[in-house]
């Protein structure tokens, strides 16, 4: 890292973008040249885009090296996400959701080198792609296998992304129903939110691979009938209900930050992450990451919940995310 702030972001052409700071803070995405989106879970921040002092372009073989630390994990309680949880299954009953993501955090302190070197570290094979933020002694870094959207010119491409197996279960998935429903829910929605800015295209259900894990993904794209500005497409899409709730709604939405705030999810986790380069457009939602600030790290994860889901099911679910981060960064 060559300054006190630093951005990185993988482009959908191979290339990972990187900006240097100081950045400027600006409410909008400038006409010309580049800037980072990056903002909270309930897009709060009144200037989220962040113009870079400078700019370049690296090779996705190029840019990657290996983390030098040690973290030491503290135990999972699962006392609080299991209240959550409970408090979740009551609102479905009672039918103020549909669906919902709860989120664990699991938290260690590095024993061995700097939480930094997360940035730009581990083995980044497509289709995840690398993001990560610098800010002095906090950041996060991550490998994402889900984009919220690429905008190019009147095309805009999106994705559901949901229901979650371990690879040698990937015949079950295929079949099972509430894996199925809950990726129905995100790809229904998707089209809602979608279908009346033009032509809308739903591409079939399918299983991405992600080594351990693989994912239901049904890659969706609408051809704009009218001119749409990014930061209003942004607040359209965002959250989807992979990460959000369904129905989205005032009272959903905050209640998902108050589980979010209870336990302990970064600001960013779940947010798009994303840049504009001379109008282009691509994010990414900011999942499979670790969080740090100073010593202390965060890993966070999260999980569908739907009125079929059980207890112990989520709770290996969100074992299994993990896991896979941790094994990206060599952790």
């Amino acid at each position: 890292m060559t300054s006190s702030q630093e951005g990185y972001l993988g482009w959908s052409d191979g290339r990972v973008l990187v900006g240097e700071g100081p950045f400027e803070a600006l409410p909008g995405p400038p006409e010309s040249g580049v800037a980072f989106y990056r903002n909270s879970y309930g897009l709060d921040g009144l200037t989220p885009w962040l113009r870079p002092a400078s700019s370049k372009w690296v090779l996705r073989e190029d840019f990657f090296r290996k983390a030098s630390l040690k973290v030491e994990w503290q135990p999972l309680d699962a006392s609080g996400f299991a209240g959550v949880f409970q408090e979740i299954t009551d609102s479905i009953r009672r039918g103020t959701f549909e669906k919902t993501v709860p989120i664990v955090v699991e938290k260690g302190r590095v024993s061995e080198g700097e939480a930094a070197s997360l940035f730009g570290a581990g083995d980044c094979p497509e289709p995840l792609v690398p993001y990560g933020f610098y800010d002095g002694a906090s950041g996060f870094a991550g490998q994402s296998p889900e984009y919220l959207m690429r905008v190019s010119g009147t095309r805009v491409v999106t994705m559901a992304l949901a229901g979650t197996a371990r690879a040698e279960e990937r015949e079950v998935l295929e079949v099972d129903e509430k894996e199925i429903r809950e990726h129905e829910f995100v790809a229904q929605a998707l089209v809602s939110k979608l279908g009346d800015l033009g032509e809308l295209r739903r591409g079939p259900r399918g299983i991405m691979s992600l080594g351990s894990i693989v994912h239901f993904h049904t890659p969706i794209e609408v051809e704009l009938a009218h001119k749409v500005g990014i930061s209003s497409l942004i607040d359209r899409l965002h959250p989807t209900p992979a990460l959000g709730p369904l129905p989205r709604t005032g009272e959903t939405m905050s209640k998902l930050i108050e589980w979010r705030n209870r336990l302990g999810a970064p600001a960013e986790f779940g947010t798009p992450f994303g840049a504009v380069v001379d109008g282009e457009f691509q994010a990414i939602v900011a999942i499979r990451g670790i969080w740090w600030n100073g010593r202390e790290v965060r890993l966070p994860a999260g999980c569908g919940v739907i009125e079929a889901s059980r207890l112990v099911n989520e709770w290996r679910e969100l074992r299994l995310k993990r896991e896979a981060v941790k094994a990206r960064f060599g952790l």
